[in-house]
């Protein structure tokens, strides 16, 4: 599976297109924060205590939008055009891998751009664990929900890849829905 840097690079990825993409939350039309809305809302999804300026939360917005697309190229079997996005995202952030060790710490591998910025820095890491991703048998674990009305994407972390949507939620909206189907059919 995912070594622990590349999940929370991962897990950042899921938020930040999660929180920076119009599209169908839980069965609801889910429209993005915009304007003065923006920083705040990146706040609230990079992990540690950051304060994004709106030049970077503008950057991360356009970063989400390209992960989007990766989600949903790996979603319909398009490996060849999210390794395309991906390795865009790649060059355009100068990713490049660095040997990091906080206290007491291991060393552990983390990707940063050219420019440590923090939009670059987030960008170029989740461009590099997206390139881990899909370069391994692990690509597929990178998912869209399932559930009607719901596009908001997942990284499954499930033993067997089983994993089909983004939410406790959205899988019991799912599964009521067919119960109440065969209900009605009998």
């Amino acid at each position: 599976m995912f070594d622990s840097h590349v999940a929370i690079l991962l897990d950042t990825a899921v938020s930040l297109v999660n929180t920076l993409t119009d599209g169908d939350d839980g069965g609801r039309p889910y429209v993005a924060p915009e304007g003065e809305a923006l920083p705040s809302a990146i706040d609230a999804v990079l992990p540690g205590d950051v304060t994004a300026t709106m030049e970077e939360a503008l950057y991360l917005a356009g970063t989400a939008l390209k992960v989007r697309r990766v989600f949903e190229a790996m979603h319909t079997d398009q490996d060849d055009e999210a390794a395309a996005i991906v390795n865009a995202l790649v060059i355009s952030t100068g990713a490049r891998p660095q040997l990091n060790r906080a206290p007491g710490e291991p060393w552990q591998v983390h990707f940063h751009g050219a420019d440590d910025t923090l939009a670059v820095g987030w960008s170029a890491g989740i461009a590099s664990a997206l390139t881990l991703a899909i370069g391994s048998d692990l690509g597929g674990r990178l998912g869209i929900c399932q559930a009607v009305r719901c596009d908001r994407v997942y990284v499954d972390t499930s033993r067997n890849a089983v994993r089909q949507f983004c939410s406790r939620s959205c899988q019991s909206r799912t599964k009521a829905a067919a119960h109440r189907a065969r209900s009605a059919a009998r």
